[in-house]
């Protein structure tokens, strides 16, 4: 088979893995070396430092010894099978490079053989990049779960992140549809490279030379919508990966189907969760840079998201006795929980209000969205004149604001398919 045409077959069966984001990596360009990882990102995602940048996504093959139900590159399913050579993606990858179509590589795989053998693959691919071409670009590399700890460990001196999927978001749900595949088994390398990144982490304090293992850290991918889990469950399952992993970023994919297995959503019926990605992704940014806890954004009482709302807004309204929050008087963390105030709408109150009480009109231009923030908020105890509304008055109208901010150019549906392609 020509090259082009494992490329077809290959990056077509990449798409399903949306575990993308910009790397996180500075390391310029050096004498005898081609590329960059500084402020890279991949896939056409944004960098730190507003660039659009792109990478090559693809698998090193789909042939695949495990049966896994929701994958389309399982063992039973009939499509069409091919791997790469280590020496033909590494020259496809330079090639792509010099014609300045890429700007790093994302090399995923299913496992050929075994995840031993499929890790010595990727090692060899990578090798070449970084020792025969002198590529000193971004590589993003997938982990196979249950390859031996030292090729894993060589894997992650030669790319700059990591990922091992998770998959399914409990342990009941992996053994229905992956028996091949052990919770076990998945943890254990995202220990070792969490482990790895700190250790090399403190070697570089010592000596700068050391080197690097997986300097842009690790991140995983769940599959949503193929099992009953609640959403509570699996944001629960998220914070406690950030905390004891460190990982840097958990990608929430809507199961698209590809199987006719019994346990499986039925293909005839069944819409992917589109919806519940976009708010398990709003409820994933809570986590990382709001202050919230899982336990917080759901409980008991409320197990799954208000696909109406955003989680920030539902939150507000389900605690009524936070708010209304004083935004001359208020500390940082308090006023990051009203809606309709991000994280740089925080940082300019604070800054404002050291120079006199602020206003509506100066929180206006500050930027902040007060169509959903003046339900919340009042400045030195006063609320906007003219502002009586009830719970039930200001959920209509949040809602309203939701629906018209998503639907602006594209369905709930296109909006997120765009966002799980950018990552």
């Amino acid at each position: 088979m020509e090259v082009m045409d494992k490329l077809t077959i290959l990056a077509d069966a990449a798409k399903y893995d949306a575990a993308c984001t910009s790397s996180g990596v500075v390391r310029g360009g050096r004498a005898g070396t081609i590329g960059t990882a500084t402020n890279s990102g991949c896939c056409h995602t944004f960098s730190a430092d507003g660039r659009c940048v792109s990478l090559l996504k693809v698998l090193y093959t789909n042939y695949c010894c495990y049966n896994c139900a929701y994958c389309v590159n399982r063992r039973s399913n009939d499509v069409p099978r091919t791997a790469f050579t280590p020496r033909e993606l590494a020259e496809l990858t330079i090639q792509f490079y010099r014609r300045n179509y890429i700007e790093g590589l994302f090399l995923s795989s299913a496992v050929l053989k075994s995840p031993d053998y499929t890790t010595e693959r990727m090692i060899e691919t990578l090798r070449l990049l970084r020792t025969e071409y002198h590529f000193n670009g971004y590589i993003h590399a997938k982990a196979i779960p249950g390859a031996d700890p030292g090729l894993t460990y060589a894997l992650g001196l030669l790319a700059d992140r990591l990922s091992v999927n998770i998959e399914l978001p409990s342990e009941g749900s992996l053994q229905l549809l992956a028996p091949d595949k052990t919770r076990a088994a998945i943890f254990k390398p995202m220990a070792q490279i969490r482990d790895g990144a700190a250790q090399s982490k403190a070697e570089l304090k010592l000596y700068r030379h050391a080197p690097r293992f997986a300097p842009a850290g690790q991140s995983t991918q769940m599959i949503v919508g193929a099992t009953p889990e609640s959403d509570r469950h699996i944001l629960s399952l998220t914070e406690g990966l950030y905390r004891k992993y460190r990982l840097k970023r958990v990608f929430f994919s809507a199961y698209m189907p590809v199987s006719d297995h019994k346990s499986l959503p039925v293909p005839a019926g069944f819409k992917p969760p589109l919806l519940r990605e976009h708010r398990l992704y709003q409820a994933d940014w809570l986590l990382r840079f709001y202050g919230f806890t899982a336990q917080e954004i759901l409980d008991d009482s409320h197990p799954n998201f208000d696909e109406a709302l955003d989680p920030k807004s539902d939150w507000a309204l389900r605690h009524p006795e936070f708010f209304p929050v004083e935004v001359n008087r208020a500390d940082y963390e308090a006023i990051l929980r009203v809606p309709g105030i991000g994280m740089r709408g925080a940082e300019r109150i604070v800054a404002a209000r050291r120079y006199g009480p602020l206003s509506f009109e100066g929180l206006k231009r500050l930027g902040i969205v007060m169509k959903r923030a003046q339900y919340f908020i009042t400045c030195s105890g006063r609320m906007l004149p003219g502002l009586r509304c009830s719970q039930d008055s200001v959920y209509r109208r949040l809602t309203g604001l939701e629906q018209a901010a998503l639907g602006a150019g594209e369905s709930w549906q296109q909006l997120s398919l765009f966002d799980r392609t950018v990552g």
